[in-house]
């Protein structure tokens, strides 16, 4: 559960820089959205293989 509050937490703090790239165009919120994307793509791919090892017990 503790993963899934990170995540939550994650997908909140890029709100403003998302908000930032559309819509003010800025170049570099859109670079740390990209990284933001990545650490969520990692932490939820955690998270898959959490579930499906504690699933198969």
């Amino acid at each position: 559960m503790e993963k899934y509050t990170k995540l939550k937490e994650l997908v909140t703090s890029l709100e403003e820089d998302i908000a930032k790239f559309y819509d003010k165009g800025n170049q570099a919120a859109g670079t740390r959205v990209r990284k933001g994307m990545q650490d969520l793509k990692s932490l939820a791919q955690d998270i898959r293989v959490d579930i499906q090892s504690k699933k198969n017990e």
